[in-house]
């Protein structure tokens, strides 16, 4: 073979090699590449898993899960409902709240604040001995602003830790320009434990929790589709209560005189995922037609969740007032509660 020939030969032979030696390294950095991949999907996989699976906490009053356990203790505020007063601050955030009627055909509402708690609560109005028991109920510090005699001998006996806007008017409960007195008075949940602080009351408690239906569950009991209720508390519409299903917030939208009921802040709509109508015996007992209502004794009643009314008994359990049937308690769908008391099932359009 001519030295021309070799040359060739071997100049070949050293392409070749270097093709090979190009490709092998081609295939490793591929696979290096690949196995970093997987390894960074696994590493985010396992971060995911861990952020899941922390520990969640139910709260007490809604059901739903929140990341961190409250362990505050439960605020009761009253909280003005005449039309001079809507719309009003905070009523969004309470996990509970009870309408019942004051004087003549005006309603009051007692907010139960703890899952969550507003910046500003009010206009906050005066206390009646059935609210007292209410808010006691709850073990809850009671935010009021005045009190009728039966509401103020039951306060200075000491049966619940109260905040009074008679005492702290200007300092811990403040007056907007916006509206007049009666329907001005407001106080921060700043000034809410600033008040506690300064009275010496507990700020922290142990909460016993509702009966709430777990996730996927349904209420076992037969119920009628219901798409809309209507509460007159009287003639006149200022007074109507409405409560109109949202199937996709699965919650009712609340009504107050025909005008949706929003927050005056953040013009959020007020919703309830359960609405239990309680019927029990009103009794007007002076000139100013201060009321007694039972709270006490139990008797019919209608709970509404997930577009559906349920007949059912409602009882008082330490105090609160909460739905059986069968001797059974009936669980709440996990959110928000409203409860209205009412004199007789006859003020109830369904």
């Amino acid at each position: 073979m001519s030295s021309n020939k070799m040359l060739l030969l071997a100049s070949l032979m050293l392409m070749l090699a270097g093709c090979q030696s190009n490709n092998e390294k081609n295939v490793d950095f591929s696979q290096e590449q690949s196995e970093e991949t997987t390894e960074v999907a696994i590493e985010e996989e396992e971060q995911v898993a861990t952020e899941v699976s922390e520990p969640m906490e139910q709260a007490p009053f809604t059901g739903e899960m929140v990341e961190e356990k409250v362990d505050a203790r439960p605020v009761a505020v009253m909280v003005n409902n005449d039309i001079k007063a809507r719309p009003q601050s905070g009523l969004h955030k309470a996990d509970v709240v009870y309408e019942v009627l004051a004087e003549g055909d005006i309603t009051r509402l007692l907010a139960i604040f703890h899952s969550d708690m507003p910046e500003t609560v009010g206009p906050v109005r005066s206390s009646r001995a059935y609210f007292v028991d209410l808010a006691k109920a709850y073990d809850a510090l009671y935010v009021f602003h005045g009190w009728s005699p039966g509401a103020k001998e039951k306060i200075q006996a000491g049966e619940v830790d109260g905040i009074n806007g008679l005492t702290y008017d200007g300092t811990l409960f403040k007056r907007a320009s916006f509206r007049k007195a009666p329907h001005n008075s407001y106080i921060s949940s700043e000034n809410i434990q600033k008040g506690a602080e300064q009275l010496n009351y507990e700020t922290q408690a142990e909460v016993l929790p509702f009966t709430f239906l777990k996730k996927g569950q349904i209420n076992p009991y037969e119920g009628t589709a219901l798409e809309q209720v209507k509460i007159e508390y009287s003639s006149r519409q200022a007074t109507h209560v409405e409560y109109r299903y949202d199937a996709e917030q699965k919650a009712y939208v609340r009504y107050s005189g025909g005008v949706k009921h929003t927050d005056l802040e953040t013009e959020e709509e007020i919703v309830a995922h359960n609405v239990f109508l309680v019927e029990t015996s009103h009794l007007v007992v002076d000139k100013q037609g201060r009321r007694e209502i039972d709270i006490t004794s139990g008797g019919n009643g209608v709970l509404i969740q997930h577009g559906e009314r349920f007949n059912v008994e409602w009882k008082s359990v330490d105090g609160k007032i909460l739905p059986y049937k069968n001797g059974e308690q009936v669980p709440l769908v996990p959110g928000k509660t409203w409860i209205q008391i009412i004199p007789d099932f006859e003020k109830v359009i369904y």
